[in-house]
């Protein structure tokens, strides 16, 4: 096979190359538009003027100079991901764009200067002007779409050989990530050489990868098991580019690909909160807006891989949402955040992710992705064990509130939490119970822009900027005696806590509530827009006042209902 392959890239070279130039072809009166060269993989920054005068900016960080001479090697905020788009060489593609939508010449001249700098700096077995991220998998499923771009008005040995050496690295099993999103940009890229070349080999290879991937990464309820929903929009995005390059390659795209991608916009919805920002699990921000989804008619969504949504309503921006984290170990975008929950009510964040910073790891980012970081349940002297699964267990769901019980051995022994969400008299309760002999503990953290006004017998009074108020009440049970020795704690760097991250390399301090330890199960019942909700017990039920009137449940052994 791999003597095959070798022949099959000579066979390549040898057919472009000969009589081939090494510049520009000659520009027509007006340049022709390429579907290879226009669409949606364009970024926004740097433009191409900014380019031309020798600047480039990736992921909203500063401008950067780069000389006539483009010097690979370079780093300057050592950051993988800007490495990244560095080498990706998107941004030649921005100027190849614009030259075939403005006719300007010097744009395609300084792309293909900029292209064959690459080519001729980063030989595939390195040199001591390459980069070390050069020939990585994810820059070169990137990169080899802007070169087809590129070669569809230059034709030259140097790029086309380039190309050829591309899709062999593409083609490699080895270097392959199935069952991921770089999987998806790796068959785009191989998919568009083949195509290019009308390479049958590498075409018909990549429509066959990208079906089994796709099967891998997108079950058969529409929900991304990468672990981050966000990625679920760029794995969607990705797949209609995927399924437009099939259809241009005069191929059948195969039709559980197509299934799978309309799947994923249930999942995308029920991932957004009433605000329009998709709840910021795993290694996603939280200033992700989806758009141009249609929501379902569902308002409660089990997605068995590991993710429960609840909302009041669609399209009303003060319906309360919900979501609860269970299903597979930790793998790919994911955080440790099973057993955890999220809870927006009245149009506001109230229980928060910590969310995404960025890739680089640092104590802040491995932070970030701790159980810590997370509304989870700790089981106090006992070790965290990563990557363990959580099931669950129970599920009730109504119209006006619904329960879930969840359980796993994450830190070897037992640990369950029960939620429930009342709708209307917006109240989320949740307990968490370990087995005798243990101690259990929990986190929770809040919005940043809510402050602490009160901490005292067993609640937690917080408010924001406009004044509204809700309250965190702790009491363990059976008992329903008040938990004292509740924390607020709020920018702490040693160890991390009190922090959340509204969008990538940023953070701002956010109150978290630390409990004490508690050989008892703890009930923790979390009421909006009120500082002064009545609770009391009898009988195994719980009865409480909100702003809007009287909730009672039911309290027994592990579960609420």
């Amino acid at each position: 096979m791999r003597r095959r392959t070798e022949a099959l890239v000579l066979s390549l070279i040898l057919l472009v190359t000969c009589g081939a130039t090494t510049g520009p072809a000659e520009a027509a009166e007006q340049v022709r538009r390429t579907t290879e060269c226009q669409g949606d993989w364009l970024p926004a920054t740097p433009t191409a003027p900014d380019i031309m005068n020798g600047e480039v900016e990736f992921l909203g960080l500063p401008p950067v100079k780069v000389s006539k001479g483009v010097n690979w090697r370079t780093d300057p905020y050592r950051n993988r991901s800007w490495s990244m788009v560095f080498h990706s060489l998107r941004w030649m593609g921005r100027l190849v764009a614009d030259y075939e939508t403005t006719g300007e010449t010097a744009y395609l001249t300084r792309a293909t200067e900029i292209a064959k700098s690459w080519v001729t700096d980063n030989p595939r077995r390195g040199g001591p002007k390459a980069s070390p991220y050069a020939w990585q998998e994810h820059p070169i499923a990137l990169r080899a779409p802007a070169l087809v771009c590129l070669s569809k008005h230059v034709n030259a040995s140097w790029l086309t050989a380039s190309l050829a050496e591309h899709a062999t690295m593409l083609s490699n099993p080895n270097l392959y990530e199935k069952g991921h999103n770089h999987g998806i940009d790796q068959d785009i890229a191989l998919l568009g050489i083949g195509c290019r070349y009308g390479n049958s080999t590498w075409s018909g290879l990549a429509v066959r990868r990208l079906t089994e991937t796709v099967i891998l990464d997108v079950d058969a309820q529409g929900a991304l098991r990468e672990q981050a929903p966000r990625y679920a929009i760029y794995v969607h995005e990705r797949l209609k580019v995927a399924m437009d390059g099939i259809r241009a390659c005069g191929l059948k795209v195969p039709a559980e690909i197509t299934r799978r991608w309309e799947s994923l916009e249930d999942f995308i919805s029920h991932s957004t909160q009433p605000n329009g920002f998709m709840v910021p699990i795993g290694d996603g921000g939280a200033d992700v807006r989806p758009v141009g989804y249609d929501h379902p008619k569902q308002t409660v969504r089990v997605f068995g891989n590991g993710y429960v949504y609840g909302r009041t309503a669609w399209d009303r921006p003060e319906s309360a949402f919900y979501s609860i984290r269970f299903g597979p170990g930790l793998k790919h975008h994911g955080h440790e955040d099973h057993l955890g929950v999220t809870y927006y009510a009245q149009g506001r964040d109230v229980l928060v992710d910590v969310g995404f910073h960025s890739y680089e790891n640092t104590a802040y980012r491995r932070w970030t992705m701790s159980t810590e970081a997370h509304n989870t349940p700790s089981v106090v002297g006992a070790t965290f064990r990563g990557k363990t699964a959580t099931a669950l267990s129970r599920s009730s769901i109504g119209g006006d509130r619904q329960s879930y019980r969840l359980t796993d051995n994450a830190y070897g022994v037992p640990r369950t939490r029960s939620v429930l969400v009342n709708h209307g008299q917006d109240v989320m309760a949740v307990l968490d119970t370990v087995p005798k002999g243990s101690r259990v503990s929990n986190l929770w953290h809040l919005a940043p822009e809510l402050s602490t006004v009160s901490n005292s017998g067993g609640r937690i009074v917080v408010k924001d900027k406009a004044g509204w108020k809700a309250t965190l009440v702790q009491v363990s049970m059976p008992s329903c005696t008040p938990v004292s020795g509740l924390k607020v704690v709020r920018g702490q760097s040693d160890p991390y806590q009190g922090w959340v991250s509204p969008a990538y390399l940023q953070k701002q301090p956010a109150p978290t509530v630390v409990s004490p330890a508690s050989a008892d199960p703890l009930l923790t019942i979390v009421v909006p827009g009120t500082d002064k909700p009545s609770v009391s017990c009898s009988g195994g039920r719980v009865n409480l006042e909100t702003s809007t009137g009287p909730v009672s449940f039911r309290v027994s052994g592990a579960d609420l209902s």
